[in-house]
């Protein structure tokens, strides 16, 4: 049942709808989405967390949601925003609906509202703080001023809330036949908001998979004696997250091969020596063209992250490998004298396409050839 509903933005824009899901006021960053599909895993996407997500395609809740498809346990988004809202899905996989999964999950949505106009705005503006609220609640003035009490995700680390709390195993391949690993190559993977097709692909094209918390210490990695480490997809701000970016100048140190994806590329770059800054509006979709500066190749990516690398602050022993074609950001990096690379988008593909899974046969080379010089 849905609920008269009002989004605000700091700058005073305001868009009245109808709410769905949970009956509760969310206050974060507002950004847009371009994909056409999948909306079930980006909102149950750690690094959405203290975001608002408005999707550009205008029907949401078409497929429903399932059991299967759930990128972690929770939603993490605080919010999002819609166009039109299909509250009875047409899918042979559904099992309830957006509304249904959004209040048991004590997450808001709006619809109704023009998200294109409100696309404009961000695009113009750049990711504004927000407030979704029922009506009931809070008037016009009273959700702006709650959208402007936001902090921002500048200077704010998010992976710490996000982790894991205890270590875990993970040995299941990818959907639908979910095959067990049969490698045995050990990789650690830090947990900055990781997400579980992340993990299937590791355990398909690399080996059997131990996730640890974000804080784990590089001692306590180091005894599990790791083939490799892999760095997660997280929220937030990296520049703060100092004791990850310490634990893989370690892990450099030790000459042990590394593959970062998305804050885990950031931390990675962080911790070569580089910067990171604040974009002005981020890149989030499926449908985002990028370049492999070898191959010249372009692969059409998933992307999801509000920061990217300073080109200008890379030392000489980082080499960029990848380019945006949108606006020709830094999408990967790889180190000259170290086992180590990284990417900035999603190349586990939920949602968005498969063009880049290649990444992780990649780093299961990278492993093979590291223990061979030992």
């Amino acid at each position: 049942m849905s609920f008269p509903c009002i989004l605000a933005l700091e700058d005073g824009s305001t868009f009245v709808g109808h709410g769905i899901g949970a009956k509760k006021v969310a206050i974060g960053e507002i950004v847009f989405n371009t994909s056409m599909s999948g909306y079930q895993e980006i909102i149950t996407d750690p690094s959405y967390c203290k975001q608002i997500i408005t999707f550009t395609h205008p029907h949401i809740g078409n497929t429903g949601i399932n059991s299967e498809d759930n990128e972690s346990d929770n939603i993490y988004a605080e919010g999002v925003v819609i166009r039109n809202y299909i509250s009875q899905p047409s899918n042979y996989r559904s099992e309830e609906n957006l509304d249904d999964f959004l209040a048991r999950n004590n997450s808001i949505g709006i619809f109704g509202i023009d998200t294109r106009q409100l696309t404009i705005i961000l695009r113009e503006k750049g990711s504004l703080k927000a407030c979704i609220s029922p009506i009931d609640e809070n008037n016009e003035l009273s959700a702006i001023s709650l959208a402007k009490s936001f902090d921002g995700l500048e200077g704010m680390d998010l992976a710490k809330e996000v982790t894991t709390k205890s270590l875990y195993s993970w040995n299941e391949g990818v959907w639908p036949d979910f095959k067990e690993s049969k490698s045995k190559l050990h990789i650690v993977a830090y947990d900055y908001g990781i997400k579980k097709n992340i993990l299937r692909l590791l355990s398909e094209h690399v080996g059997k998979v131990t996730v640890v918390n974000a804080r784990c210490s590089f001692d306590e990695v180091l005894k599990m004696n790791p083939d490799g480490i892999f760095l997660s997809n997280g929220p937030g701000d990296p520049e703060p997250c100092d004791y990850a970016i310490e634990n893989i100048k370690r892990a450099l140190n030790e000459n042990i091969p590394i593959f970062g994806i998305c804050l885990g590329h950031q931390l990675l770059a962080l911790a070569g020596g580089a910067k990171t800054e604040k974009m002005k509006f981020g890149h989030h979709g499926a449908n985002h063209p990028v370049q492999s500066l070898n191959s010249k190749e372009v692969f059409i990516t998933s992307q999801n992250h509000g920061f990217a690398v300073n080109e200008d602050s890379l030392p000489n022993n980082i080499e960029i490998s990848h380019v945006s074609l949108f606006d020709q950001s830094i999408q990967g990096i790889s180190f000259k004298d170290r086992p180590a690379f990284s990417f900035q988008g999603h190349p586990e593909a939920s949602p968005g396409p498969q063009d880049i899974v290649s990444l992780f046969k990649q780093f299961k080379e990278m492993i093979d050839k590291n223990a061979k010089k030992k």
